[in-house]
């Protein structure tokens, strides 16, 4: 085979073409030329498979000598091309006809492509992190000679414009000008390649790629999509200033086909066999409890977190309205608790699980690098960069050291948490990508261990917009008791003695990612009784307490119906049962009297959640009226002490409390000091 000249070559390529039949009896690629014209294509798709069975040498010479091979297949595409349809071929000419490959047999992840992959065809898995805004490229430049006028066209190959090396009809030699009008151009993009976060080597850097796309292949990936690039790897040298081409070369691929690996995080393959077992799983009776008993075996306790991070994972289906508005299906969820609580390996083990999952610590995250940045290349491209809430589209995202974080980062989740989508408008691009991700979020209280005698709102340090976009938040306490101390140390112990699970889980590791993969594919309807179920409890807690009183928003209703599916889900029914919606309601309950409850009063209250609860609120509008009375008509400064003492007298507060509402008044900016221990409001 590898003595066929280029125009043998053609012809063996051609008789392919023509002859290739599927297993039904088809000719494969005569339909698919015949498709091509109808729909105006402009390239072949060629199955690496269907080239295996026909010759196996032609298809291994296609591996080791892409230019040459692809060449020749162009050549015989076209010719297949002016058989089938004469004035389509002539229209748009061989130089606009490509051949593209697809599933090649050995996939190869970034980080195994090396020197000896040069000039080779191979076949690339990852994720696509950075892509280039489309700019022409030229590929048959047109010159003209400024002495005589004569055109000359020169094809061109390299990124360098090659210029003609003279004049066919004077002398000249060196001056031409290129018109740009009668030059042809194709679209270039460049697409930037990293390995998956599943195949990274743990403490390794990723490995990337800059990939070339040309003509039809542009725009066939966006960031956060993990894709199968089939194309040929070269070494482009690198470039000195001042002294030319250094010794050293980077690595690009040359892209010849982009598969985008299903618009659904399918990286799970899943046999008749396994389909049969999760279906007999979910019809047990006790089905819930052995799911929820199969979540992180490895901690001990936690029911309840571990249903919330079961739900959270499935999470419900997306709705898209007719006039393009969404309704959010991912669940958030927020753990808050003392150190050693085993949040990380909760948040970890919720990253492995789901059928894509990404962990990041809140410390080393920035704004950028949680959504998406612009950033400039070397040779002066615009580039978009997708961040980590982007990469795991259609998964989960678990941020560590939640509270950590610098308050403009963090600020950046707001959109992506309700409306799912990341927005950028940086250096002249304004990109709007999606970001449809369930944030798992871990936080240590502000002083060290959580505090019971204050709300949750100053146990953290998070802004309450942030706060009420959380579905689910629970506080993980470390108290000490002896009974469950005792078990919960002869679990650890046990663990490292036994180096595996004290108890066996009912579903192992790899089939619960299976079931919850094959899980997230139906799309449960909600029926009256579970409505009926849901309303009752929401009208009950917003008629809580008196009318002053925040209560439950709708967003609180949301997250119930969110709840209620994704557990309906769970169990791959096909409708939302009422025992769902009492399940949802139970979970919401276990955190509102956590949460919820106001310290002081000891009643649920969601203003906690709000800022402010009932009685909070209470004492500062009678701290405020105090001190209209002494300022008086004449709006006097109001010196501290005697404002304490007032307060003092009201029976309401002691004197500790009201020094302190003294000061939450001054850094609220109700009031302001001008001069020691003297006020006067704004």
């Amino acid at each position: 085979m590898s003595e066929l000249t280029q125009s043998k070559l053609s012809e063996v390529l051609e008789r392919f073409l023509k002859s290739f039949k599927s297993k039904s009896g088809e000719n494969t690629y005569e339909i698919r030329i015949s498709r091509m014209i109808a729909m105006g294509g402009k390239s072949l798709i060629v199955d690496f498979n269907d080239l295996l069975i026909y010759d196996v040498d032609l298809a291994n010479r296609l591996i080791s000598e892409p230019d040459e091979v692809l060449e020749s297949f162009v050549t015989a595409a076209y010719e297949a091309l002016r058989t089938e349809g004469p004035s389509y071929a002539e229209k748009i000419g061989k130089r606009n006809v490509s051949v593209r490959i697809r599933n090649l047999q050995d996939k190869m992840s970034i980080r195994k492509v090396t020197t000896e992959h040069l000039d080779r065809l191979v076949a690339v898995t990852g994720i696509v992190v950075r892509t280039s805004d489309l700019k022409p490229m030229a590929v048959e430049a047109a010159f003209k000679c400024v002495k005589c006028g004569q055109m000359a066209h020169v094809d061109q190959t390299k990124m360098m414009l090659k210029h003609p090396s003279g004049c066919e009809h004077c002398d000249e030699k060196r001056n031409f000008e290129l018109v740009e009008k009668e030059t042809k151009f194709v679209d270039y993009q460049v697409i930037r390649m990293q390995e998956s976060p599943e195949e990274l080597p743990p403490g390794q850097l990723p490995q990337s790629f800059d990939i070339s796309l040309v003509g039809d292949l542009v725009n066939a990936a966006r960031p956060g999509d993990r894709v199968i690039l089939t194309g040929v790897v070269r070494a482009e040298p690198e470039y000195s200033q001042g002294r030319g081409k250094l010794r050293l070369f980077r690595s690009t691929i040359e892209g010849n086909y982009v598969e985008v690996m299903g618009k659904e995080p399918e990286q799970i393959q899943l046999t008749k066999e396994d389909e049969a077992l999760i279906k007999s799983i979910s019809s047990q009776p006790n089905a819930y409890e052995r799911l929820i008993e199969s979540v992180a075996p490895a901690i001990y306790g936690y029911e309840t977190q571990k249903e919330a991070i079961l739900l959270m994972t499935i999470g419900a289906p997306r709705q898209v309205l007719p006039d393009g508005t969404t309704i959010r299906g991912d669940i958030n969820v927020l753990f808050v608790g003392d150190p050693g609580t085993a949040k990380s390996e909760l948040l970890k083990y919720a990253a492995r699980t789901a059928p894509r999952g990404l962990y990041t610590s809140g410390r080393g995250s920035t704004a950028a690098g949680l959504t998406a940045a612009v950033v400039r290349e070397k040779n002066g491209m615009m580039m978009l960069e997708a961040g980590a809430v982007v990469l795991a589209d259609q998964g989960v995202a678990s941020i560590d050291e939640f509270d950590k974080m610098r308050t403009e980062d963090r600020s950046a989740l707001h959109e992506c948490m309700e409306q799912q989508t990341v927005s950028v408008a940086k250096g002249g691009i304004v990109a709007t990508l999606n970001a449809r991700t369930s944030i798992l979020a871990a936080a240590n209280p502000v002083f060290g261990k959580y505090d019971d005698y204050r709300n949750i709102v100053e146990n953290l340090n998070l802004p309450i917009p942030l706060l009420t976009r959380f579905d689910l938040i629970f506080i993980l306490k470390d108290k000490p008791d002896r009974a469950r101390d005792e078990e919960l140390a002869k679990h650890i112990l046990e663990i490292h003695r036994k180096g595996e699970y004290v108890k066996t889980p009912p579903i192992e590791f790899e089939l619960l990612r299976k079931y919850l993969a094959y899980a997230k594919k139906t799309t449960p309807v909600l029926t009256p009784e579970a409505e009926d179920r849901l309303l009752d409890y929401y009208l009950r807690m917003r008629s809580i307490g008196s009318e002053a009183m925040i209560t439950v928003t709708p967003r609180q209703l949301e997250g119930l119906i969110r709840l209620a599916t994704a557990r309906a889900r769970v169990l791959l029914h096909e409708k939302v049962t009422e025992e769902d919606a009492i399940r949802a309601v139970s979970l919401v309950r276990r955190m509102f009297e956590t949460v919820g409850v106001d310290v002081k009063t000891g009643k649920v209250d969601l203003g906690v959640l709000h800022g402010k609860p009932l009685s909070e609120r209470n004492l500062l509008e009678l701290a405020l009226d105090i001190f209209k009375q002494l300022e008086g008509r004449d709006k006097k400064s109001v010196e501290g002490k005697k404002f304490i003492e007032e307060m003092v007298s009201t029976g309401k507060m002691n004197n500790e409390e009201a020094t302190r509402m003294l000061q939450t008044l001054n850094r609220s900016g109700a009031i302001y000091e001008v001069k020691p221990g003297f006020y006067r409001k704004l």
